[in-house]
């Protein structure tokens, strides 16, 4: 016996991933359902775009357009096709029932053929206020180099990465490219990127390093104009001028959710099929950051919610389930997956 009500596909998140996934779904006239979330700290409904002030690498903006202005742009394409939004987040979910169980924060859960996970993944930040305050507001401080270094807010300053690993180094070298000179503040004597990226920042003629020092202030009222630092050891504060803050501490992907449901690669992030989004769950599906921890753009997040909702269409056709949600209550047969690529 199905439910009262069974949707087609149910979509968690609201980055690209999940807004192109919705537009894809409810051309195919599947009704899609959105979970948005719902704001907390820095972690808002749009995802980590919504952080970001210019984008200019998004295909089709040949001026630079807000991360929060292509959130709202993308939103309104899915709405207008169709897409139905919830603003509230997913609380947990039951991925081993058919159909499937979303359970929101407030509402009645609801249940669905298939589902798209496109949660993300949150910037780790430092947790200093001002730091959070102007990474919102846009006054030069960043959680991605690629994202946000060539704009022109940055170009031509002192910019100061903070961590020690690779993507840290990654950061530190791409921003050479616009920056007058980047500093590596780290927190321990050593890096623990690997010897060849570390090796590469130490020897480049725009890099320097400050060991031992952790940032305890970011300064600036409507834009950052320097850092307060501490001597890991002593304690002693000092302060460096800077016109941009780029936190290269790591992400975590926003899985907890799932309760251990889907299989999970060892940075966490959720595992998928080579070259597919289809997870260790037939008939449930994964895009964007949260399956990603290499590229981590909008136009790869885009992409992989394409092919989720692409994937979810198929599926459902090969059990010939309905173009629009399922109503009825009478008995209906609960899907088997088809044969799986997935290992």
């Amino acid at each position: 016996m199905l439910p009262a009500r069974t949707e087609n596909v149910v979509i968690i998140g609201s980055g690209p991933a999940a807004w192109t996934a919705a537009i894809y779904a409810s051309r195919a006239n599947l009704s899609p359902i959105v979970f948005e979330g719902e704001p907390i700290g820095t972690e808002l409904p749009g995802g980590q775009l919504m952080l970001t002030t210019d984008i200019e690498n998004f295909p089709g903006f040949a001026e630079a357009i807000s991360g929060p202005d292509l959130m709202d742009r993308m939103k309104a394409q899915a709405v207008h096709h169709g897409t139905r939004v919830v603003s509230e987040l997913v609380k947990h979910v039951d991925l081993s029932v058919k159909p499937f169980m979303i359970a929101p924060n407030y509402g009645e859960p609801v249940f669905a053929h298939t589902v798209i996970v496109a949660t993300g993944a949150a910037a780790t930040w430092l947790g200093l206020p001002n730091e959070i305050r102007l990474a919102k507001s846009g006054g030069g401080v960043s959680a991605c180099a690629v994202c946000d270094g060539a704009i022109p807010f940055f170009r031509n300053k002192v910019l100061a990465v903070v961590g020690g690993g690779d993507t840290a180094m990654e950061e530190a070298t791409y921003l050479t490219k616009f920056a007058s000179e980047v500093v590596i503040i780290h927190r321990r004597d050593a890096f623990r990127a690997s010897k060849v990226m570390a090796n590469r920042a130490l020897s480049h003629p725009k890099i320097r390093v400050i060991w031992n020092t952790q940032v305890v202030d970011v300064l600036g009222e409507h834009e950052i104009t320097g850092l307060r630092l501490a001597d890991s050891h002593t304690g002693k504060e000092s302060t460096l001028e800077v016109g941009g803050l780029f936190v290269a501490i790591g992400h975590k992907p926003n899985t907890k959710f799932l309760g251990g449901q889907l299989d999970l690669t060892e940075h966490g992030y959720v595992t998928v099929a080579p070259w597919r989004t289809e997870t260790s769950v037939p008939g449930v599906y994964a895009a964007g950051d949260v399956i990603d921890d290499y590229y981590r753009q909008a136009i790869t997040s885009a992409g992989t919610g394409c092919m989720a909702a692409l994937e979810a269409e198929r599926w459902l056709a090969h059990y010939g389930i309905g173009q629009s949600p399922v109503l009825e209550t009478a008995e209906a047969p609960v899907p088997v997956s088809p044969e799986s690529s997935f290992a």
